[in-house]
């Protein structure tokens, strides 16, 4: 057995609900892999988990979605999803639930080979946006040679889809605060202010139009330029706008959409190759010991430097 250090929610609401605990993990049985936590990816999934206003019966709640570590053991007759696999084996692991851990049990169909080029920290924040944001350009049936507008380009979903349409040879217009313009060009959009006059900056930044749009944001602002500039209300997909997604008639991928989860599951390998190949960087923002979990929490939420967050045990 290993011993673990855990977050759970023990209520719902902001990050003081949060509590640290210790549990035994048993030995991992067939088709199980023990995993000790090198880093935990970060995502506004994780706080949302626990907001307020639900049901208490759900409670404890563990949290965090991905991780990167190191293969404590195997269970009997056990492979990772990669392959192969042995004790010291770096892997990540996605799609999990209790990632805010020191150690975990997983199933060996979500554990696969770390990409040596990557970091701990960055594998654990790879493959939550990498999946989402090809989920999102599937959806849209983004070819070479067309443009993509992309709304919040700096955020960890924004990103990858900024690094995945260039790579299918899209032009990239990227909605961005005014501190990440750098940042957002730097990956090879072109990046557009928000706020007033959003729609006016992107025709100029598009002259001959936008063949797509991709929200991450779910805001009006997002919504209304992405359904003046774009024809097809098909070739519109938000992760976040689920209320005017009936009312508009565009696309809305997630929770609510019940080919989201197999699409994503799908796409690992993928997501991992184009890591491995140094085509899909993952940047980081800043890292928290796991005893912090609540301060990390509470920045997640609020603002931080550009990239992702990640705890590290």
């Amino acid at each position: 057995m290993t011993q673990a250090r855990r977050w759970v929610a023990t209520g719902f609401g902001g990050p003081e609900v949060l509590e640290q605990i210790v549990l035994e993990l048993p030995d991992p049985g067939p088709g199980e892999v023990t995993v000790q936590v090198k880093a935990a990816g970060m995502n506004p999934a994780d706080y949302k988990h626990f907001g307020p206003g639900q049901d208490p019966k759900l409670l404890p709640l563990s949290l965090g979605y991905e991780v990167a570590g190191v293969v404590l053991a195997l269970g009997p007759d056990t492979e990772l999803a990669s392959g192969g696999g042995a004790t010291g084996d770096e892997v990540v692991v996605f799609q999990i639930f209790d990632g805010y851990s020191s150690a975990l049990n997983a199933h060996a169909s979500d554990v696969f080979a770390k990409p040596s080029s990557l970091s701990f920290p960055e594998a654990a924040n790879l493959l939550l946006v990498g999946t989402t944001a090809a989920e999102t350009l599937h959806v849209i049936g983004l070819s070479a040679g067309e443009t993509v507008l992309v709304h919040g380009a700096a955020g960890g979903v924004g990103t990858s889809v900024v690094q995945q349409a260039r790579l299918l040879g899209a032009t990239v217009i990227g909605t961005v605060g005014e501190h990440d313009l750098d940042a957002v060009r730097g990956f090879g959009a072109i990046p557009v202010r928000y706020g007033p006059g959003l729609e006016d900056r992107v025709r100029e930044a598009a002259p001959r139009g936008v063949d797509a749009a991709i929200d991450t944001v779910g805001v009006d602002e997002a919504i209304d330029a992405s359904l003046a500039l774009v024809s097809d209300r098909r070739r519109i997909v938000s992760t976040a706008a689920f209320g005017r997604a009936g009312k508009d008639g565009f696309q809305v991928i997630g929770a609510a959409n019940p080919s989201s989860g197999p699409f994503r599951a799908a796409a690992r390998p993928r997501i991992l190759d184009l890591a491995a190949r140094g085509e899909l960087a993952v940047p980081i923002g800043a890292t928290f010991p796991l005893s912090d979990a609540r301060v990390a929490v509470e920045a997640l939420r609020g603002s931080h430097p550009y990239g992702k967050l990640a705890l590290v045990p």
